[in-house]
């Protein structure tokens, strides 16, 4: 999954800031200090936990989740609890296949995968949002009901 907007805002700003203290550090002084090395803005740590979105699901909740994926949707990875690359390609297979999603399996929990999974959710969990492709606090609830119902 990729950073948000807000994430690589913060990592920019940061990046922007020790920029600056480093600049003003050196400030004053009679010979330019050797660079440090190089350190990577984000971790892979940091980056491992973005490339999961469980929209609210608890881990037992998302567990279920991908049990039911793994039943006809292609779901080959562990049942972890943390709804990654593997188990959204399975969503987006089945969301294919029945509630109009029309873009690429690729993984990644974008706005239409929100609109068709929202689609999904007013037939069989009472959401009753809009169909926007933003995953608010309805959106999470439906899914959160319906992830109880098949756990």
């Amino acid at each position: 999954m990729r950073p948000s907007v807000m994430t690589r805002s913060i990592v920019g700003a940061a990046v922007v800031v020790g920029l600056a203290i480093g600049t003003l550090a050196g400030t004053g002084t009679s010979f330019a200090a050797s660079a440090p090395a190089a350190q990577p803005a984000v971790s892979a740590e940091a980056f491992g936990t973005l490339a999961t979105n469980n929209l609210g699901l608890t881990i037992d909740q998302a567990k279920g989740v991908q049990r039911w994926w793994l039943t006809g949707w292609g779901y080959t990875g562990d049942i972890d609890g943390l709804l990654g690359t593997n188990s959204w390609k399975a969503i987006q297979r089945f969301l294919k296949a029945q509630w109009d999603y029309t873009d690429a399996i690729d993984g990644i929990a974008g706005p239409n995968t929100i609109k068709a999974l929202q689609r999904f959710l007013a037939a069989h969990s009472g959401y009753d949002g809009p169909i926007d492709g933003i995953a608010g606090p309805g959106t999470r609830a439906a899914w959160s009901n319906w992830a109880n119902y098949i756990g």
